[in-house]
């Protein structure tokens, strides 16, 4: 009889994989004190979908991605990943699995050019003499650009400071540092927030830019066109609990603008 519960995990992974089912979160909570954040939310991501994380302010969307990012340690529930269940407790533990997360402030450095933003921190060296490293600047010119051809991304030069780019120009160079590590997802968190409407159009491009690559996304926006232009499907939270999950093409805004805001959904599975 002990034998069992192992078997049937083994055989749920295997259906998982097969089916192409990248993520499963399953009954995540997340409580700070006295107050529960989230209430055991299910979300499953499958290889290159773009998935619409929506809901109100404080619906929990930050912390159900904060957890699988490894910034915060979920209350109870588990997290599989290509159908083996994998403990994420920091940043670089999801970034060893293959997620990649781009966070709202962007976390650019105003001062460096657009190939030094995407090597930052992973900067190519020529060599080092002492404490003192001398940076291949060609070299991670050329990978820059590389990176950005991926993506459809182009910029007059390399050389240009972040500080003198649009709002898009750095969302983009955000974009496309993620993928410099060939991740399997990438979250985005509001990377639409203040752009002009040409600038949004740009971004929600680079999302299919990414999943043509064969790279999964979750999409967090409080635009619900954009989510509904961008998105295969929508995940909809409320007050830390899941409400919705489907696809565009079967339902419309005011359905999801109503769940938002305290309506029920009946069927909890994805589709």
């Amino acid at each position: 009889m002990s034998e069992a519960p192992a078997e049937e995990e083994a055989k749920t992974e295997s259906v998982n994989e097969e089916n192409g089912q990248l993520v499963r979160m399953d009954g995540i909570t997340k409580r700070f004190g006295g107050l529960t954040a989230l209430n055991e939310v299910d979300l499953a991501i499958n290889d290159s979908e773009v998935v619409g994380l929506v809901g109100d302010n404080g619906a929990g969307k930050s912390t159900l991605i904060n957890v699988l990012a490894g910034a915060l340690e979920q209350t109870s529930g588990n997290i599989f990943y290509k159908g083996k269940k994998v403990e994420i407790n920091a940043p670089e533990d999801a970034k060893d699995l293959g997620i990649e997360t781009v966070y709202q402030d962007l976390a650019l450095a105003d001062n460096l050019d657009v190939a030094g933003n995407l090597f930052l921190g992973r900067e190519i060296s020529n060599y080092s003499f002492g404490p003192l490293r001398f940076l291949a600047k060609n070299k991670m010119n050329e990978k820059a650009e590389e990176v950005l051809d991926v993506l459809n991304i182009n910029f007059d030069t390399m050389k240009a400071k972040v500080r003198n780019l649009s709002g898009g120009q750095r969302q983009a160079i955000a974009v496309a540092r993620s993928i410099y590590t060939d991740p399997d997802l990438v979250i985005l968190d509001e990377p639409t927030a203040a752009l002009a409407v040409e600038e949004s159009e740009r971004v929600l491009e680079l999302i299919n830019d990414l999943r043509d690559e064969g790279i999964a996304v979750i999409f967090i926006s409080h635009t619900l066109q954009e989510v509904f232009n961008v998105a295969d499907r929508i995940v909809i939270l409320n007050q830390g609990n899941k409400v919705g999950d489907m696809k565009p093409e079967e339902t419309n805004i005011d359905e999801v603008v109503k769940l938002m805001i305290g309506g029920r959904y009946e069927n909890d599975e994805p589709n």
